[in-house]
């Protein structure tokens, strides 16, 4: 005998794959508006050990996103919430092109 409880609800992947690009655009987007203004941990020790000040530039520090802001916004909250979303976007897009190049090799390879 079974009980309604012992039935399972499959989730398919497209609902997987909605909510979770959905969480990460919140986390990204929203929560980072309110995350710490500190430096990040390896900026902390190297200020802490005395050797912050003999940071450099890098090959990416003249970006748009450099230092997890958006150059030419003003509040910092926002300016890293933008940030955040486009690295999830840029994240996703390489991700799902890679999973697509995968799976079209894949049936390839399979004689599908």
């Amino acid at each position: 005998m079974t009980s309604p409880r012992s039935s399972h609800h499959r989730l398919s992947t497209r609902t997987l794959v909605v909510v979770g690009v959905l969480v990460s655009l919140f986390l990204a987007g929203v929560v980072s508006y309110y995350a710490s203004s500190h430096p990040d941990g390896l900026m902390f020790v190297a200020g802490e050990k005395g050797f912050l000040a003999s940071e450099k530039g890098h090959a990416t520090s003249g970006s748009p996103f450099a230092g997890y802001a958006t150059h030419g916004i003003g509040d910092a909250g926002l300016s890293g919430g933008i940030a955040g979303v486009v690295g999830v976007a840029v994240v996703g897009a390489l991700a799902f092109g890679l999973f697509t190049v995968l799976r079209r090799r894949g049936h390839d390879q399979h004689g599908d």
